[in-house]
């Protein structure tokens, strides 16, 4: 339990890490948006749907 938590804990933290690099990214533009802000949305997604079936786990195994 306390690993799943800590995963948990862990996705939410790399989720918002990337959705405020992807923000900077894009508030900045420039060559380093273009080339990355679609594959920093991307990751966005795959960390965010990672993140809630890691909670899903969670809610359906102790809650």
């Amino acid at each position: 339990m306390l690993i799943l938590k800590l995963l948990i804990i862990l996705g939410i933290i790399v989720t918002g890490g990337i959705m405020l690099l992807g923000v900077a990214s894009m508030s900045k533009g420039g060559d380093f948006n273009k080339k990355h802000g679609n594959q920093l949305m991307r990751a966005r997604i795959i960390a965010q749907f990672v993140t809630l079936l890691l909670i899903a786990i969670y809610l359906l195994a102790y809650g």
